[in-house]
């Protein structure tokens, strides 16, 4: 039996202040955000159904995390679903503001 190994990229649409995940090329999912104060407030995370169990929103969240990171912007965590990612990957938490 073959597998298939779906490709997730991960996109900062700063028009839309969202970063966008595509899953083998369809959108399959988005993290809205408003940066502010030098702060990336990370508001909602929106996965579509057929998108669900690929991973798509633990790869955008990591990829949001990293770019803040990178950026030297602090977090706020407001999206639940971010919230309880932080609570199972504690070495994120050095970029959620304090």
């Amino acid at each position: 039996m073959a597998s298939s190994v779906s490709m997730i990229e991960i996109t900062d649409d700063t028009g839309r202040s969202e970063y966008v995940a595509t899953l083998d090329g369809v959108e399959a999912g988005v993290i809205v955000y408003e940066r502010r104060d030098g702060v990336i407030d990370l508001q909602h995370t929106i996965v579509r159904p057929e998108a669900e169990g690929h991973g798509v929103g633990s790869t955008l969240i990591r990829f949001a995390l990293d770019a803040a990171r990178t950026s030297g912007e602090p977090v706020i965590p407001s999206c639940p679903f971010v919230q309880a990612f932080l609570e199972k990957h504690p070495e994120y938490l050095d970029v959620v503001r304090p």
